[in-house]
């Protein structure tokens, strides 16, 4: 500030109210993370646009009183713990006055931790693992669902639809995927489903024969793959389809991204997999569709959750009327509001709630299929 001041003295006094006028032009600036490039860059892009267009929306409703512009700022976590931590740590130094992210959990914990330590409030468009919320973190919440409501609701789809007996689990050790199985594990047990193994392959692996050609031998009713994006998923659905398993594959919300189908084409009819419920019917999707569509393409996996967790942020400092995140905080408790993906309001532990049911892959298409409450939905 000491060199800013003295250039406008050196400058001279006819160029004071210009400066002045420059200076009073102030911009909020909001951070996104998420992995935009690698394997998982499909899904961060769709965070990274969701957020973009809930901005470009809150802009052309007036904006936030104090402020000329609202910008994003997007980083990139590639979906790894020190890359996210980076980014975390470009952001604090852009001084973005929330975040918006990150996809992985294994990106959104570290990177959580270091937001927190500046009291930077940061919502999740995506992260699953219960770890993000349970830590106590001031701070932090969540817009999409706990991976242990949706272990138990899987299992519970898998056992009462499908009539499953047996399971054979594969993740890719990642903290969600692993996370995620180990609670499918978990519930399809109680249930007294019999999981006849759980294996784990490598992330980036793209062959996946040895585990593939265990499962085969197995013959267990369903096949569950538990995989950190839709790009190794649909390998796997088709090498699996190649090799003549009969298992039923059932999967996860990591896998609700229209490229899955692009991919695995043919081998992907039929697979089952768990996503929360969203309504398009209402005038609020309906509102975003004819938004985002046109500008982005097909609305694939996280684009909702992040446009919904980019509102709450911008509604929060808006009924504020500050970024002092403690005043954000309260006001992001008070939100009761319905939202794109699901109706928004914050439980005291930064948690959204869960909305978990079955889907089937019909044609190019993610159909509801199985909700746990009723059956099956018609």
């Amino acid at each position: 500030m000491r060199k800013k001041a003295l250039t406008i003295l050196a400058m001279g006094l006819m160029m004071v109210p210009f400066l002045l006028g420059a200076v009073s032009a102030k911009t909020l600036k909001i951070g996104s993370m998420s992995p935009l490039t690698g394997p998982y860059a499909s899904d961060g892009t769709d965070i990274k646009n969701g957020a973009q267009t809930a901005i470009d929306v809150f802009m052309e409703q007036g904006g936030i009183p104090g402020y000329d512009k609202i910008e994003l700022f997007a980083q990139d976590t590639a979906c790894d713990p020190r890359q996210a931590v980076a980014a975390a740590n470009k952001l604090i130094n852009l001084e973005v006055v929330g975040v918006v992210g990150a996809y992985c959990s294994s990106s959104t914990i570290p990177s959580s931790e270091v937001l927190d330590e500046e009291d930077i409030i940061m919502i999740t468009p995506a992260s699953t693992n219960e770890k993000v919320t349970d830590r106590g973190l001031p701070y932090m919440f969540r817009m999409c669902g706990r991976d242990d409501d949706q272990a138990p609701a899987a299992a519970k789809f898998m056992k009462e639809s499908l009539g499953a007996k047996s399971i054979f689990i594969v993740d890719d050790k990642t903290t969600y995927s692993q996370g995620l199985a180990d609670g499918v594990s978990k519930a399809a047990k109680a249930l007294g489903i019999d999981v006849v193994a759980h294996e784990h392959v490598n992330q980036g692996d793209k062959d996946f024969s040895a585990v593939l050609t265990m499962a085969k031998q197995k013959k267990a009713d369903i096949f569950y793959m538990s995989l950190q994006g839709y790009s190794p998923a649909a390998m796997m659905t088709l090498q699996a389809k190649r090799l003549g398993m009969n298992s039923q594959i059932v999967t996860q919300d990591a896998v609700f991204q229209p490229k899955y189908m692009e991919v695995a084409k043919d081998a992907a009819q039929g697979v089952y997999l768990t996503y929360g419920y969203t309504d398009s019917s209402t005038p609020e999707y309906k509102a975003f569709e004819e938004r985002y569509v046109p500008k982005y393409g097909k609305i694939a996996a996280y684009a909702t959750y992040a446009y919904d967790a980019c509102t709450s942020l911008l509604k929060a400092i808006k009924a504020a009327g500050s970024t002092d995140p403690k005043k954000v905080k309260a006001e992001l408790m008070k939100l009761d509001y319905p939202g794109v993906a699901k109706h928004v309001k914050f439980k005291a532990n930064g948690d959204s709630g869960s909305s978990y049911i079955a889907f089937k892959v019909v044609g190019d298409q993610f159909v509801p299929y199985w909700e746990p409450k009723n059956g099956l939905i018609k």
